[in-house]
């Protein structure tokens, strides 16, 4: 078998249907959209999510909790991340940016305890649970709340 000899499957390619080119093509005067209604006009169409007026599905099941237009979402750091720096090194905001330990800021940075570390440092973060704390302390270093 040589290149040239290659061809597609029959059936495989087929010609695009040019709609709208007079009765002799098979799809003229109203171009394979009907006759009336929604779907005949230009930019009509249905919406996603619509069931031709029966109640859609999104409005027949029944609605639970809320969402807390409130809530503060905070990027997460572990005390295992912060082996990265230098013993004795101050980590904060643009430090873990850098870093690519956080991307973005969101509403602050929480410094969490999963993990170890072995040499002192002072991390500047906006929360920060007990255990993290007590094990940066214990490590000889210092957590500063912001």
């Amino acid at each position: 078998m040589k290149l040239s000899e290659l061809a597609p499957s029959r059936g495989a390619n087929k010609k695009r249907k040019r709609v709208g080119r007079g009765n002799g093509s098979g799809v003229g005067t109203y171009s394979g959209r009907g006759n009336k209604g929604f779907n005949c006009r230009s930019g009509g169409g249905v919406r996603p999510g619509y069931e031709g007026g029966q109640m859609p599905l999104h409005r027949r099941l029944p609605k639970r909790g809320f969402t807390n237009i409130f809530k503060k979402q905070f990027a997460i750091v572990n005390i295992k991340d912060l082996s990265r720096f230098e013993k004795g090194s101050v980590i904060d905001e643009p430090a873990l940016l850098l870093a690519g330990l956080v991307k973005g800021r969101r509403d602050g940075i929480k410094l969490l305890a999963n993990g170890d570390i072995a040499y002192p440092v002072t991390v500047k973060v906006h929360k920060a649970s007990r255990s993290a704390v007590e094990k940066i302390e214990a490590a000889g270093g210092k957590v500063e709340v912001i």
